[in-house]
This record gives structure tokens, C-alpha cells and sequence, in this order.
């Protein structure tokens, strides 16, 4: 007959076996999942002074050919350049989103944002001040950007409409890629030209 405290050692032992089992069976599933899952390569904005306001940033959608309004509420730098690099990460960021109406790839998108202001106007009494916006994309986004002028034109639309809705003084908008001249996004949207931020379908303007 086997001993009472053997038996209680045994099944002791065969509980802390299925249990360690249970455990690695556990974490072999949550491991498969992460590697499954796509990655997401978005940077993360560095700390730094912000506050929440509200702001418009334009999105595209690819099954009407639009870019329509939305309002979201979000944690901006103070100073203006980082405050419109940080809008764009975080619009260029939410089209690679599961569900996005205008899917991209996540990743690096902005490198930098300047606003350089514009010549003034001939008219001396004149007391506007208007900017153009250097937006200077990485050539990771370009290259892994879908290739198709619908798909490019709305990506470029919707950088310069959210960059004058949320700058106002931003009157036109010109693209860098990797701090350097580039011919096109992807192969079709001219990225040679000046976009105009105050007309309605975003052509460049004439003589840029």
C-alpha cells in the first residue's frame, strides 16, 4: 500500500505540471498572435509641451474620390512647426488603421514641417501674412506608397486641405522627400509643383 504522504506528493507534483502547462500553452498562443499580427511601425512622438485642441484633418476616402472633414481632439506641441509634423504623423498614421477608407502602410511618414513665410504683398496696406508649408516626406512612405493617380492625388489632398484648415495662414504647400527634390509619390502625384491650400481641388499652381 502506498504511503498517504506519497500519494499526496504525487498528485501535488501532477498538479504543478498541468498547471506549468497551462502556463506555456498560454504564452505559446499570446507569442503567435504578436508575430501574426501587423506590425506597426508608426514613430511615437517625442515628449515635449503640448496641449489638447481641436482640430480638422481632411480624410480621403479611395471608393468615392473624396476628402471630407472630421474633428478629433488631439495633444499638439505649442511650437507651430512640430505642432503640424505631429497633425500629419497622426493623420498620415490613421490610414493605416484596420478599416481605414483610404489604406496605407504604417511607418515613418513626415520628416520635417516648415512654414516659411510668403513674399509680401505689393499692396502696402495689406496686413495679411500667409506661409508656405515644406513638407518633407520620408522616402519609406513614398516608396511603399500605392501607386494610382486617384490614390496619390488623395493622399496629397489630404495634407494640404488638414494643413490650411488647422494653418490658415498656409496658402500653399511644397513636398520634399528625404530633404531632397522627388518627381512623383508614387509615380503619378507631381511632387515638383506648389500646391495651392485655398482652392477647392488642390491643383498646383501655375508657374511653380
Amino acid at each position: 500500500m502506498i504511503p498517504r504522504y506519497q500519494r499526496i506528493l504525487f498528485w501535488s507534483l501532477a498538479a504543478a505540471i498541468v498547471l506549468v502547462a497551462a502556463f506555456l500553452f498560454h504564452a505559446h498562443r499570446q507569442t503567435l498572435r504578436r508575430l501574426a499580427a501587423p506590425a506597426d511601425e508608426t514613430p511615437i512622438a517625442a515628449p515635449g509641451a503640448t496641449s489638447t485642441q481641436d482640430v480638422t484633418l481632411y480624410l480621403a476616402n479611395d471608393a468615392d474620390g473624396t476628402v471630407a472633414p472630421s474633428q478629433a481632439s488631439l495633444a499638439l506641441p505649442d511650437d507651430p512647426t512640430s505642432r503640424a509634423r505631429t497633425l500629419l504623423d497622426h493623420l498620415l498614421s490613421s490610414y493605416a488603421q484596420p478599416g481605414s477608407a483610404h489604406p496605407l502602410q504604417s511607418g515613418p511618414a513626415v520628416e520635417d514641417v516648415f512654414l516659411v513665410p510668403n513674399t509680401p504683398s505689393t499692396d502696402t496696406h495689406s496686413t495679411d501674412k500667409t506661409e508656405t508649408a515644406i513638407v518633407n516626406l520620408t522616402s519609406t512612405f513614398c516608396d511603399r506608397h500605392p501607386s494610382g493617380i486617384l490614390v496619390e492625388t488623395l493622399t496629397i489632398r489630404s495634407i494640404v486641405q488638414t494643413l490650411h484648415a488647422d494653418f490658415p495662414r498656409v496658402t500653399a504647400v511644397r513636398f520634399l522627400v528625404d530633404g531632397q527634390p522627388r518627381e512623383t509619390l508614387a509615380g503619378h502625384a507631381d511632387l515638383t509643383r506648389t500646391y495651392s491650400a485655398t482652392t477647392e481641388n488642390q491643383q498646383p499652381t501655375a508657374g511653380n
